[in-house]
């Protein structure tokens, strides 16, 4: 299996870290190179790891370690994250055609 390669445009050298947002806490983690790609986090080269800034009133948590570690990071990550209230009701079908039913202007009869 083939090194992973950094996130950051145009940067082909291997990643040695991966970062994580948590938007809800103005938090960026970056930790070691997590042992699976995820969709919502970037794995760093070592040259832009080092250069890696947040905006303005965010924090970075840098986590040191090694790719064991790594797992235990993303759990951390995974437990903070935001996650819906509820899920999402299905939609609603309509009994004569079985498919969802349109939206309709219906008029005040004031108007």
């Amino acid at each position: 299996m083939p090194a992973r390669e950094c996130s950051r445009t145009a940067c082909s050298r291997p990643a040695v870290s991966t970062l994580t947002y948590n938007y809800a806490d103005s938090t960026a983690v970056l930790g070691p190179l997590a042992r699976a790609s995820e969709p919502h986090s970037y794995d760093l080269c070592a040259e832009h790891s080092a250069g890696m800034t947040v905006p303005r009133g965010w924090r970075v948590i840098r986590v040191p370690g090694t790719a064991e570690a790594s797992d235990e990071l993303v759990a951390l990550a995974d437990a903070v994250r935001p996650r819906p209230s509820t899920p999402p009701a299905p939609p609603v079908e309509h009994p004569r055609s079985g498919r969802a039913p349109r939206l309709q202007v219906v008029r005040s009869p004031h108007e």
